[in-house]
C-alpha cells in the first residue's frame, strides 16, 4: 500500500509541473509565442542572467571593502623553493616567473615631486610649453651649414668619395660604354684623373679680348708660354696649372699621355692638334691649388677659322666645356660684332648654357654713356646667339694688372663690384665640385642610356642575313623617325636624345650595326640603381667618414 501511494504521489506531481511549465515562448504550454518578451526586451535577446523576482546572490565583498591581499605590503616574503634569498636562480635553474603587476607597482618608489609650473613668459622670447628647447650656436651653425651646399661639403672625405665613385663608374657605366662604342659617337671614356682633376676654367673670345690678360690678373705675374699684343698672338690651347717646384713648359703629347692629368682624351684630334697644345706648370700661386685656367687660341673670322687650323675647332672646344666648370665668353667694348665662326662656336656649348658666364672687357675704356650703348647692343647681339628664354649675366669690368682708368669718368664703384663677384665665383668653384661631379655623371649616364637602346633598337631592325647595306642605309635616311619610335617603345625622353646630323655622321664609320653585342637591360638597371641608391648612400658614408 505504502509503495502505491508514492507511486500516485510523483505522478501527481509530474502532472502538475506539466499543466503550469511556461513553454520555449515564454507563454503557457501550448499557447501562441509572443510578440514580445515578456521583460520588455528585443526579441530574440537572452534571458535575463536572474530571474525577475530573485534578488541577486550577495557579493563576495562589499563595495567600500578593500580585497584582502596574499601578503602585506612590508612582510617578508619567503623565497620560491630552490631558490636563494635573494631570489636569485640557482644553478640550472630558469629564470624565475615575473611578479604580478600589482606587485610591481608596490615595490616601485615613490614618483618625485612634481616640479612648479615655468612661468608663462610674454615677451619676444616666450616658448611654448610643447615646443622644442631653442637650438644653442653650435646647433644652429650645424642646421645653416646643412642647407647651404657649399658649407656643407666643406666637411666632406672627398678623397673617399672620388674613390669609391670611381669604382661605381668602372663596375655600372664602363662596360655599357665599351660595349655600345659610346666613345666613338658622344665622349670617350673617362678616367681616374677626370674624377681627382682639379675645377677647370675655359676662356673663350675673339682676338686680343683680352683672354690671356685675364689669366695674367688672376695670377698676378707673368707665366711660362704668355704672349700678350693686339693681334692675333696666343695660337694655341694653353692649360695653366699649379706646379710643386719651379715653372716649365709641358709639351702637348706629354700632357695628353700624362695619367694625372684629364687630357688624355684629347689624343683622339690627332697629331695635329696636340702641337697646339701646351701645358703651363706655374709655381707659387694660390689660385692655381683649387683651379685650372685654360687659354684658347681668338676666334677669327671668315677662312681663316676654317682653313687656317688643321683641326675640328668646335669639336675641341665641345670637348673641353664637357669637362670644364664654367667658361668664360670674353668681349671686347670696342668689338661687339660676333662672326659666324663665333657664333658656330657658342651654339657648341650650348648643352651647357649653366656654366657659361659673360665678361664685357675694357669697360673703363669707354664713358659711360658709351658703355650703356654698349651693354644694350652686347644684349642684342647675345640675343641672337644664346638662344635661351633667362638673360644671360653679364660682368663688366676690366681684367688686367693696372688699376681702373678715371679719366673718362668710369664708375670706378660699380666696375670692382663687378670683378668681385666673377671673383667670388671662381674662388666657390672647388666648394660645389662634388655636385657638379655628381651632376656631370647623371647627365653622362642619361645619354648613355639613350644611346644603348637606341643602337638595340637600330640592330633588331636589321635583317639577319641578305640585304643589310640597304636596310641600313633606309633606316639612316629616317633617322628622325627611328627616334621617335624608340622613344616611345623603351619611354625614353626626346631631350636626351643626340643631334640627329652628329649621329648619322659617327653612324656611316660604321660597316653593319648587326655586329653590334646584344644590349644586357639588367645592366641599364643597375646603372639607374646606382645614381637611385648607391650615390646618396655613399655622400651619406663620405659625410660621416669626416666626422
Amino acid at each position: 500500500m505504502r509503495r502505491r501511494a508514492c507511486i500516485a504521489w510523483l505522478l501527481g506531481q509530474a502532472a502538475g509541473q506539466q499543466q503550469w511549465a511556461p513553454s520555449k515562448h515564454g507563454g503557457a504550454p501550448g499557447a501562441a509565442p509572443q510578440r514580445y518578451p515578456p521583460n520588455g526586451g528585443a526579441p530574440g535577446a537572452p534571458p535575463p542572467r536572474y530571474p525577475p523576482n530573485e534578488p541577486p546572490p550577495p557579493q563576495r565583498y562589499p563595495p567600500d571593502a578593500q580585497q584582502p591581499q596574499p601578503y602585506p605590503p612590508d612582510a617578508p616574503r619567503r623565497p620560491p623553493p630552490g631558490y636563494g634569498p635573494g631570489y636569485g636562480p640557482p644553478p640550472g635553474y630558469g629564470v624565475p616567473q615575473q611578479q604580478p603587476p600589482q606587485q610591481q607597482q608596490q615595490q616601485r618608489p615613490p614618483p618625485p615631486p612634481a616640479a612648479p609650473p615655468a612661468r608663462q613668459e610674454t615677451g619676444p622670447e616666450a616658448v611654448a610649453p610643447d615646443a622644442p628647447p631653442p637650438q644653442t650656436d653650435e646647433e644652429e651653425q650645424d642646421y645653416l651649414s646643412e642647407e647651404t651646399h657649399a658649407e656643407m661639403f666643406e666637411h666632406f672625405d672627398k678623397e673617399y668619395f672620388f674613390g669609391e665613385l670611381k669604382k661605381l663608374y668602372k663596375r655600372r657605366m664602363l662596360p655599357l660604354e665599351l660595349a655600345s662604342r659610346f666613345g666613338h659617337f658622344a665622349s670617350v671614356p673617362m678616367g681616374p684623373a677626370d674624377f681627382d682633376a682639379k675645377p677647370m676654367v675655359l676662356l673663350l673670345g675673339q682676338y686680343s679680348v683680352g683672354k690671356t690678360s685675364f689669366i695674367r690678373s688672376l695670377l698676378g705675374r707673368d707665366f711660362p708660354g704668355i704672349r700678350i699684343g693686339p693681334e692675333p698672338t696666343t695660337d694655341r690651347f694653353l692649360a695653366v696649372m699649379r706646379a710643386d717646384d719651379q715653372d716649365r713648359i709641358v709639351p702637348g703629347n706629354a700632357l695628353a699621355m700624362r695619367h694625372d692629368k684629364p687630357f688624355a682624351g684629347l689624343q683622339g684630334f690627332g697629331n695635329a692638334f696636340l702641337e697646339k697644345l701646351q701645358g703651363a706648370e706655374v709655381y707659387g700661386c694660390p689660385i692655381l691649388d683649387n683651379v685650372t685656367l685654360v687659354d684658347t687660341p681668338g676666334v677669327l673670322s671668315g677662312a681663316k677659322q676654317r682653313l687656317g687650323r688643321d683641326y675640328d675647332f668646335p669639336q675641341v672646344v665641345r670637348w673641353f666645356a664637357e669637362r670644364s666648370d664654367m667658361i668664360v665668353v670674353m668681349f671686347d667694348a670696342h668689338k661687339l660684332d660676333i662672326s659666324d665662326e663665333l657664333k658656330a662656336t657658342v651654339d657648341a656649348l650650348r648643352p651647357h648654357a649653366q656654366k657659361l658666364r659673360v665678361v664685357l672687357n675694357k669697360a673703363d675704356q669707354v664713358t659711360p654713356q658709351q658703355l650703356l650703348r654698349v651693354y644694350g647692343a652686347l644684349m642684342w647681339q647675345l640675343g641672337r646667339v644664346v638662344s635661351t628664354p633667362e638673360v644671360v649675366r653679364v660682368h663688366l669690368g676690366s681684367f688686367w694688372d693696372r688699376p681702373l682708368d678715371h679719366r673718362r669718368g668710369s664708375d670706378t664703384a660699380l666696375l670692382s663690384r663687378e670683378r668681385d663677384d666673377l671673383l667670388d665665383e671662381l674662388r666657390n668653384l672647388p666648394k660645389n665640385a662634388v655636385l657638379r661631379r655628381i651632376n656631370e655623371l647623371s647627365r653622362r649616364a642619361r645619354k648613355l642610356k639613350v644611346h644603348c637602346y637606341l643602337i638595340h633598337y637600330l640592330r633588331k631592325q636589321m635583317p639577319q642575313f641578305f640585304g643589310k647595306e640597304e636596310k641600313q642605309q633606309k633606316l639612316l635616311a629616317d633617322l628622325p623617325r627611328q627616334f621617335a619610335k624608340c622613344a616611345n617603345r623603351y619611354g625614353l625622353t626626346r631631350g636626351d636624345f643626340p643631334d640627329v646630323d652628329d649621329f648619322r655622321e659617327a653612324l656611316l664609320e660604321i660597316d653593319d650595326l648587326s655586329k653590334f653585342p646584344k644590349l644586357d637591360k639588367s645592366k641599364v638597371t643597375e646603372m639607374d640603381r646606382m645614381f637611385a641608391t648607391d650615390i646618396p648612400q655613399l655622400l651619406e658614408k663620405a659625410m660621416a667618414a669626416r666626422r
